[in-house]
């Protein structure tokens, strides 16, 4: 919190500086010395709702523009999940509305049993091919090529030839606990 106080004065000297006042102008407007204004501005005197106030109703803006939460670490840091012969790195942040993951599938010997669950999934493959049973089309997608689909539809994926094939993967929340938890969690 005190790092976003130290930057009231300089968001006013900003929002004055774009109304096109000078520091004179808008101290008179909110009944305070030049002297005081300055000393905000730059952070040498501590804010407080008695000088804000005036100040933020001369500006036309809330309080709470001018006190603004620092930006969180936008970086995803969570572990790499792996289940069934995929390697599944998530690239959202835990309990986002919509959760992304980059999937890669190994070649598979056996063709998985299809699977049905409540939601939608789309799909990008990266690379490698990628073998999509979806009730009785039998699809193979390469590099480039995307898909979105009703889960509710039997369906199931796995590399096909001798690579494995790397796919982002956007879900609803219904799609990430089908294919990020196990049966025992």
């Amino acid at each position: 919190m005190i790092d976003e106080l130290k930057q009231v004065g300089p968001r006013i000297r900003a929002i004055r500086h774009s109304r096109g006042w000078t520091l004179e102008q808008l101290a008179a407007m909110a009944e305070m010395s030049p002297s005081t204004l300055s000393r905000l501005e730059s952070g040498k005197r501590q804010a407080s709702l008695e000088l804000l106030i005036p100040l933020t109703r001369h500006l036309g803006v809330g309080l709470d523009s001018l006190v603004t939460p620092s930006v969180p670490d936008p970086r995803v840091r969570r572990p790499v999940i792996r289940r069934d012969g995929m390697e599944i790195a998530p690239l959202t942040p835990e309990g986002s509305p919509v959760s992304t993951f980059k999937i890669t599938y190994e070649p598979v010997t056996e063709v998985p049993e299809p699977r049905v669950h409540d939601g939608y999934e789309w799909l990008y493959v990266l690379s490698g091919k990628l073998r999509l049973l979806l009730g009785d089309r039998d699809l193979v997608l390469t590099r480039g090529e995307a898909a979105e689909f009703d889960t509710r539809v039997p369906h199931a994926m796995f590399a096909t030839g001798s690579r494995p094939a790397q796919v982002l993967s956007i879900f609803n929340s219904d799609g990430v606990r089908m294919h990020t938890h196990t049966a025992e969690e």
